[in-house]
């Protein structure tokens, strides 16, 4: 039985001291006229835990990075222009091959006798037609006699002509130098016009496909240098010029076509290959840059948070260039305005809420409790500052054990607080959060900077 009521004595304590806790800390933030403890501030004078950093003057680089695919300067699929049998292939798969070299043959003896035929009628007819002259000379036949004679010249001359060319289409030659792909028929197949034979393409030099915004266009012009990675060559560099500029932009997305001649000796890229892209454009001059996730938009409207006076407060930005992972802001701050980078999306954050910087976030931008996370005096900054992912009020980062305050419901516990008593309803924020009412456990180190409930007691 003295089992069963030394714990509940110990759990009924703790409760007490708690909810004592509670409401002296509730009482002396609303007299002391705390952080937001002013009318139409958050509850319990809660301050929202952001990131932020100073804006300063950067060096602004003198290109533009973009994304593109590489093409082949030259792609044709080989195919037939009449229909036949497959009797010969003249290469390998994966062959290097010359303009003009031989790639199939299909059957020519049909067309092959076809063009004997016409030979013969067309000698026969050059004879009719000398003799179709000797005879109009001497008055012996009509002048439409001898036109008939010289017109069926004319027609045996073009069916020779037509039977040579009918014959030269059963051998199909490379259109221009380059790579061979893989062969989808075999020998002795019958294939028909138009059928897709291989393919055939010139991998030196290489083209690259890509569009530019039209603010961009003032900067890049026929002939520009750029170079281009590739995921197939961590590391590796290509280098390559400008080749062509799309007269015509975009009308959606407001941009311009370019392509670029990429230069491929070892035939290392390849067509629809993805490429990073970087332009050299010159410059160097400074600019205000954020980071992107700093941008919030709501319709056509960008606007980022500043901190002025401890508060937050909604500015509507313009933009410019984009460098990786940042963007110029043209118009809306000012050098030394500090700009909230993280914490700005969360739904209590709004114009005029009371914030309060992360330490450690920015060298620049003021430190409450005067340490970073972790050093000398962790666990004692501003209340207010929370975790990761907390929503509502709760103890600073990095505290070890510090108990929730008072007022706050729905606040997770720090993460990483093992046994630190958490007021009833919240949930547990972190590793080794305790429900409402439970006592640290007898045998756990002191936390480092931990407020004790009242009323805790601990075996020895």
């Amino acid at each position: 039985m003295r089992r069963i009521v030394t714990p509940l004595i110990l759990i009924v304590l703790v409760i007490l001291g708690v909810l004592l806790w509670r409401h002296f800390s509730g009482g002396e933030t609303a007299a002391g006229g705390g952080p937001g403890g002013g009318g139409g501030g958050p509850p319990g004078g809660m301050q929202l835990p952001v990131e932020a950093m100073t804006v300063q003057p950067e060096p602004l680089a003198g290109g533009l990075s973009t994304v593109g695919t590489l093409r082949a300067d030259e792609s044709v699929v080989v195919r037939p222009e009449v229909p036949g049998r497959l009797i010969k292939i003249h290469f390998a798969e994966g062959q290097r091959v010359k303009a003009g070299a031989p790639l199939f043959s299909l059957d020519s003896s049909v067309p092959r006798a076809n063009l004997r035929e016409a030979v013969a009628t067309l000698e026969n007819a050059r004879r009719t037609s000398a003799r179709s002259v000797e005879l109009a000379s001497g008055s012996l036949i009509s002048r439409s006699e001898l036109e008939n004679a010289q017109a069926q010249l004319s027609v045996n001359e073009a069916r020779v002509a037509s039977s040579r060319a009918q014959l030269g289409k059963m051998n199909l030659t490379a259109p221009f130098g380059g790579v061979v792909g893989l062969r989808e028929v075999s020998v002795g197949a019958y294939v028909t016009a138009g059928q897709a034979l291989v393919n055939l393409v010139r991998l030196d030099p290489m083209e690259v496909d890509f569009s530019l915004p039209e603010r961009d266009l003032d900067r890049v012009a026929v002939g520009q240098p750029l170079a281009i990675t590739v995921d197939a060559f961590p590391g590796q560099t290509f280098e390559g010029r400008v080749d062509a500029i799309d007269p015509m932009m975009d009308i959606n997305t407001r941009s311009a076509r370019l392509r670029a001649q990429i230069e491929n000796p070892d035939y290392k890229l390849r067509p629809g290959l993805f490429a990073r892209i970087s332009l050299d454009t010159g410059g160097g001059a400074k600019a205000l840059l954020v980071p992107e996730q700093a941008l919030l938009q709501q319709g056509e409207t960008r606007f980022l948070f500043r901190i002025v006076d401890g508060k937050a407060s909604r500015t509507e930005v313009k933009t410019g260039r984009r460098v990786p992972g940042k963007l110029e802001i043209t118009q809306g701050i000012k050098a030394g305005d500090q700009v909230i980078i993280a914490g700005q999306g969360k739904p209590m954050m709004t114009d005029g809420m009371p914030v309060v910087v992360v330490p450690g976030s920015d060298a620049k931008a003021a430190a409450p409790g005067g340490a970073p996370p972790g050093g000398p005096g962790a666990g004692q900054g501003a209340p207010g500052a929370a975790p990761a992912g907390d929503k509502g009020a709760a103890a600073p980062a990095g505290d070890k054990g510090a108990a929730a305050p008072a007022g706050d419901k729905g606040a997770a516990a720090p993460a990483g607080d093992k046994g630190a008593a958490a007021p009833a309803g919240a949930a547990p924020g972190g590793e080794g959060g305790a429900p409402a009412g439970a006592a640290k456990p007898a045998d756990a180190p002191p936390s480092a900077g931990a407020e004790q409930p009242a009323g805790d007691t601990r075996k020895d």
